[in-house]
């Protein structure tokens, strides 16, 4: 598997993916309070009995390290002509199905919401990943999370991906476990969306 740092992509006019670095700390706290307790479904490790700002604080420095050497790859999602912060899409290496390379997860800020770019984010996350060489991708959703599991499924549908039982798996957030359902998309040089 090759590895290679996490690089700016351009979506189009209106979307940015720039890697996640402490630079964007406090427009992804501001992101991330303003979409409390929802974003906790993207990044359960988050404690909510300690203060948020340390743990993005390390969230981004680790993410900083790893995306440069290619370990895990994060980006902010920025809106061009403000740099506003839209939200965050990542891959890292948490998978539960034992077939997956990375496990690829998302989330875009309250007021940002229903406006496609989950969509675009991830389409161009998995383009990027798929740019160099076949990975297998892993996306885990909610499915009590009705605009999060929509998401995922077209995404599925979208690049071929399909559902695999096995990496289903209990996922605590804010004290509550749901099982999680699982599925994978392949990338690679001769693959996408239809």
């Amino acid at each position: 598997m090759l590895r290679r740092a996490t690089t700016t992509i351009r979506v189009d006019d209106t979307l940015v993916l720039r890697p996640a670095t402490e630079e964007y700390g406090e427009a992804l706290l501001e992101a991330f309070e303003e979409t409390w307790p929802e974003v906790s479904r993207a990044m359960p490790w988050i404690n909510p009995d300690m203060p948020f700002d340390p743990q993005m604080k390390d969230f981004l420095t680790e993410t900083e390290g790893m995306g440069r050497s290619g370990m895990l790859h994060h980006w902010v999602m920025v809106r061009p002509w403000d740099n506003a912060l839209l939200g965050l899409i990542g891959f890292d290496r948490v998978t539960r199905s034992g077939k997956a390379n990375w496990n690829l997860g998302y989330w875009v800020r309250s007021s940002e919401q229903q406006h496609g770019l989950a969509r675009k984010a991830i389409n161009a996350a998995l383009f990027w990943m798929g740019e160099v060489e076949e990975s297998l991708i892993e996306l885990k959703v909610d499915p009590n999370n009705p605009a999060g599991r929509s998401t995922v499924m077209r995404a599925v549908r979208d690049w071929r991906g399909e559902r695999c039982v096995d990496g289903d798996s209990a996922i605590t957030v804010a004290g509550v476990r749901t099982k999680h359902e699982c599925h994978l998309i392949r990338t690679g040089p001769s693959l996408g969306p239809r």
